[in-house]
């Protein structure tokens, strides 16, 4: 008998449905909130308020793109952290409502395990090789930035973590000085195709075992340009392209040189990417060079799978209903922190 699962994603300012059919994702609807941007950056109560508006829709598009009846499907998953509370609480609260109306039930997903699960993530006809157990993880987002290995479906170890800022808000941070539009980090990847990557030199930090720190960085970013904007103030406007192409390589330096010391260290030779800022085209290059120099098996997820997505959530969703995992009413959203 086939498994149907209802993915709901509300963790921050995309409110996303999306509906599984065993292995295979049916339809996944992503609504992105377009408020934000001339603040610079997601103001949760316009963030939350913006779910609550298109939730319903969403998740009506999701069944009916699946083209099931809403009574086939076996459990609803949701996100349950982390994230921002006001959005998350939009998402649990209608996932309670959805799942205790269809006497259905429910499981809880942590978001950036469903980050590391949208490698498994396959349309019906697709054949596409998936990681073998246990494999190393870079999960790389706004919020987080973190080096797991995954033991199996519902099982991860972090071994580096950030102790400040993730790699995503770097990006974020770092086209905001420069007066980038929001959200900075596509912006620096696409600018950066045509820029020099060698002709500006930032501060790294250096952190001991596999953690990471971003912060030192955006300081050295902040300082650099304030210095040569004093001597010219075109200076951002005639070195943008140089500039985002020489930030985008340090952080990614950064990323692969810990993701290459956790090789050494684990010998595991099966590497992932995930999460928002895995796709950064440069990223994904250098990841590329690093497995084929480290002779690694490399898999990175679909452009669409690397955002904030409800087909990640579903995927999850899948593992545990067939553990028999399930939550209950009571359950409450978490807005940091990591629970599998």
């Amino acid at each position: 008998m086939d498994t149907y699962i209802l993915g709901i994603e509300s963790s921050c300012d995309d409110t996303s449905a999306a509906v599984l059919q065993n292995h295979f994702l049916l339809s996944n609807v992503v609504s992105s909130q377009k408020v934000h941007e001339k603040f610079g950056g997601v103001v949760p109560e316009l963030a939350s308020r913006a779910h609550q508006q298109n939730i319903i829709p969403v998740i009506e598009a999701a069944i009916s793109d699946a083209n099931i009846d809403k009574k086939q499907l076996s459990a609803v998953a949701f996100t349950r952290g982390p994230g921002l509370l006001g959005s998350l609480l939009v998402g649990v609260s209608f996932a309670k409502a959805f799942a205790w109306s269809l006497n259905m039930p429910l499981i809880d997903v942590d978001h950036m395990h469903a980050h590391i699960m949208a490698n498994f993530l396959l349309v019906p006809g697709e054949e596409r090789p998936t990681p073998n157990f246990p494999f190393l993880c870079l999960i790389v987002s706004g919020g987080h930035t973190q080096i797991a290995i995954v033991k199996n479906p519902l099982e991860r170890e972090v071994i580096g973590n950030t102790i400040d800022d993730a790699a995503g808000e770097a990006f974020d941070k770092a086209a905001k000085i420069m007066g980038l539009p929001y959200p900075g980090g596509p912006i620096i990847d696409k600018l950066a195709k045509t820029g020099n990557a060698n002709a500006f030199s930032f501060a790294k930090p250096r952190i001991p075992d596999l953690n990471f720190s971003f912060s030192g960085l955006k300081t050295s970013i902040l300082y650099f340009l304030r210095d040569n904007i004093a001597n010219d103030k075109l200076f951002i406007e005639k070195n943008k392209a140089d500039l985002c192409a020489s930030i985008q390589k340090t952080i990614i330096d950064i990323l692969v040189e810990k993701t290459e010391k956790a090789i050494k260290e684990t010998g595991i030779k099966t590497l992932a990417l995930a999460g928002g800022v895995s796709a950064n085209s440069g990223l994904r290059e250098a990841m590329q060079q690093l497995s084929e120099r480290q002779n690694l098996e490399l898999h990175i997820p679909q452009l669409s799978y690397t955002t904030d997505n409800a087909a990640m959530i579903a995927m999850v969703g899948y593992f545990k209903y067939k553990q028999n995992l399930f939550a209950n009413l009571n359950a409450v959203p978490y807005s940091t922190g990591a629970k599998i």
